[in-house]
Formats: C-alpha cells, structure tokens, sequence
C-alpha cells in the first residue's frame, strides 16, 4: 500500500526554483506527488500541519566530524547523525580525522554503510576523503579509489596540506574527477601552540596566540594554486576580515574558489574567551568584532557560500583541563539554524532565501548532491519554526558529546522536522 504523507500549510522555500508560497505538499513513497493549495485530505493520509513553519529543500552540512572510526567515545555516525537531525540537517559531509583516516576506499565503504544504518538512512552521510596518506602531507592518498568509493571531496582537516607540491598535485589530481580540495587554512610554524586569537585580549588573558596572518598567508598560496591549475578550491571554516577579501578577490578574478564559515564565527568574539571556558577554544580561534563584521559583509554579498558548522565533540573529561592542554573544537549541529537566524536573519544581514542558500543550495552544488523540491522528485526536505524561542540546554542534545559555549543563550528559530530517504522526523 502506497504510504502519503501530506504537509499542509507549509511555507515553501526554494531558492533553486524561486518558490516562496504558502502551499500543501503530498508525498507519496518518499517522492513528492503534487504541489499545490488546498490539497483535500485522504483519511489514510498522515497530516502534518506546517502552519507558519518554512518548508525548505534539504539542509546539509559540508563540515562534520563524526569521529567514526576511532574516537566514538566521542561520537559516533549514529549519535551523530541523530544530532543532525534535530538539527535540521538531512545530510552531512564527515571530515577524515578519523583514526585509521579516511584514506582508503574500505573506510569510505564502511562509513557509507554506517550511515544507511543509522536512524533507516535518513541522513545521507557523505565521506570527505584524506587528500594525503595518514593526513600527514607527505604522500597523496589514492584519490581515484576515494571518489569512485563515494567521497565527495578531499581534505586534510585538522591539519593543513602545507606542502605546496602536494597540494598542486592535490588539486591536479581532483580537477579530474570533478571534486573540491578543502583546506584548512594554517601555516603551522605561526599557529603552533596558539589556542586563542592572537591580540590584545590573549597578552590581557596570558595566552598563546594565533595570528590571523596563520589563515590568510595560507589562503592566498592555495589560491595561487588554484589559479595555476584551474581547480576547485574550497576554504575551509573561514575566520578573518582578510581571509574573506582574499576570497573576494579571488572570486573577482574567477579562480573556481568557495569557502564557509561557522555560526561561531559570526555570533561570538575572542571576548568571550575571558570566561577561560574550553568551549570557546576552537581553531580556527574565535576573532575580533572587526572580523565577525567582516564576515557577516561576506555573508551578505554572496562570498561566503557556505553556513556550516565544522561539529566537533569531545567528551567531557576531555575539556574539563587546563584551557592550553584542551582540545579544540564544539558541537554545533542542534544551534545551527537559532544562531544563524537570530545573528543574521532577525538583524537584517541575510534573506530568509539567502540563508537558506547557504544551508542547502550553495553547499550541495559545491559537492554535486543538488536537489529540487519540484513534483516527480525524491522529498529531502526540512521543516523549521523562523519564530520560535527557545534556551539552548546542552543536556538535550542528541549528540554525544555537550561541548557548547552556548548553554543557557536564547535563541530565536528552530528546526521541527526532516523527510528524506522515505523517512520522516518530527520533534
């Protein structure tokens, strides 16, 4: 028996096709069947009400790690993907800093079918493969092998590729079969053993800095690169006001470079760092008012493709020690959508449409998983409140791991549900 599913009311949002109207939508066996007012009812139908909710193609976070295989005290691809649910999220692209690394074509096998595992497959998860062997930048990892096994693009994240010849042939090598290199931006001998911005409050703080000079001297190599070899270039969780002109200019110049950055990025500064609290260790460090302003401008003229959340757990006891002897990095997945519509939709910097580009339609074409919400199409749809209020309580988060700066901050706008793969989540 054909299962239906009708949405009802729904504000439909699809930057792809420019729809923006209040209209019903009936899913039948996981494809959607019709679009269009007032669709009557079948008793047999289940009816979701989407009254005053935005119904939105997909979202999908280009920057996640999901720590499987290796550190699933952590996290694991289920806990994960079940926190990229309630995020609103229905696909996520796994970063390689894995143990073993995402470097040979069986672990990109293994976590594909950990992902189909995981809640019925109703998040895609998509592996980003190891641009070098171990992620240690001396020997290309088989890149051939890696895409035709399923990955999607090629990063050494967590470290950069720093050597120059490497990252060439790194970019040769994906030009070929169409997938983006993705580089975390740092030149390691100026980063080493900074963990917070390098700047005034970091002398104040008796910290070790990193200078912003770390991202961007790194930015404008690879996009040296990217120009000579006419590749796809992707910046990795961007953090400067100069990181994003370098971009800016490069884009001017039509070198095939995208970037993203995080919501931390845009809704905290170095400031809150004061507090001494290892959830604000990140690196990227979080920045100066003068780089959250330039972001939030890079954002709005469209050289910021990508909102993603660069989702790194780590366990309690892990970040319970002294701030230098942390480990870098936060969960993100649930806090996405509120801090992104309350710092940048309620204030004016982006469209509704716009950020729900840089949610779903600009980070799906840069790893060539497009959709459509369009009749006779698979339904990857999220569902989310634009209005609702809510206070971030880590204690109910569905990830593994609660390592947020953000418990207790109030925040405006929240995902209710994902339909994907035939499957839907309401919460």
């Amino acid at each position: 028996m054909t299962e239906k599913i009708l949405l009802q009311s729904g504000r439909l949002m699809d930057p792809s096709t420019n729809r923006d109207e209040i209209i019903d939508i009936l899913i039948a066996d996981g494809k959607i069947e019709s679009i269009k007012a007032n669709i009557v009812p079948s008793k047999e139908w289940k009816i979701i009400d989407l009254k005053n909710k935005i119904v939105a193609p997909g979202f999908i976070d280009i920057h996640v790690h999901l720590r499987e295989p290796g550190y699933e005290h952590k996290e694991t691809i289920e806990t994960g993907t079940l926190s990229a649910a309630y995020g609103g999220f229905t696909a996520v692209c796994c970063m390689p800093n894995t143990n073993p690394a995402i470097d040979d074509e069986s672990i990109v096998t293994f976590i594909k079918t950990q992902g189909k595992k995981a809640h019925e497959g109703i998040v895609d998860v998509f592996p980003i493969a190891s641009v070098s062997k171990s992620r240690e930048g001396k020997t290309l990892a088989p890149i051939a092998e890696l895409v035709h096994a399923g990955a999607v693009g090629l990063s050494d994240d967590g470290a950069p590729v720093f050597d120059a010849k490497i990252m060439r042939r790194a970019l040769e090598y994906a030009s070929m079969y169409n997938v983006p290199v993705m580089q975390h931006c740092e030149i390691p001998e100026l980063a080493h053993g900074g963990v917070m911005n390098e700047g005034q409050v970091s002398t104040e703080l008796g910290l070790p800095g990193i200078p912003g000079v770390a991202e961007e001297i790194m930015i404008a190599r690879d996009l040296i690169l990217a120009e000579y070899t006419n590749s796809r270039y992707h910046v990795c969780h961007m953090s400067t006001a100069l990181a994003v002109d370098l971009v800016r200019q490069g884009k001017k110049k039509g070198i095939k470079v995208t970037c993203e950055v995080t919501p931390h990025h845009f809704a905290v500064t170095e400031e809150i760092v004061r507090s001494y609290d290892t959830n604000t260790k990140m690196n990227p460090p979080l920045r100066t008012q003068k780089d959250v302003d330039a972001i939030k401008l890079g954002l709005q003229d469209g050289t910021i493709d990508v909102i993603a959340t660069d989702h790194a757990p780590h366990s309690l006891d892990e970040k319970e020690v002294d701030y230098i002897q942390a480990p870098f990095g936060i969960v993100g997945l649930e806090t996405a959508i509120g801090l992104s519509i309350s710092e940048l939709v309620d204030t004016k910097c982006l469209t509704m449409k716009q950020l729900i580009e840089k949610f779903s339609t600009n980070p799906r074409k840069i790893i060539g998983k497009q959709i459509r919400v369009a009749e006779g199409e698979p339904a990857n749809l999220t569902f989310f409140d634009p209005s609702v209020e809510w206070t971030v309580d880590i204690k109910q988060f569905k990830s593994k791991s609660k390592n947020s700066p953000f418990q207790g901050r109030h925040l405006k706008g929240k995902a209710v549900g994902i339909y994907n793969n035939g499957k839907l989540m309401q919460y």
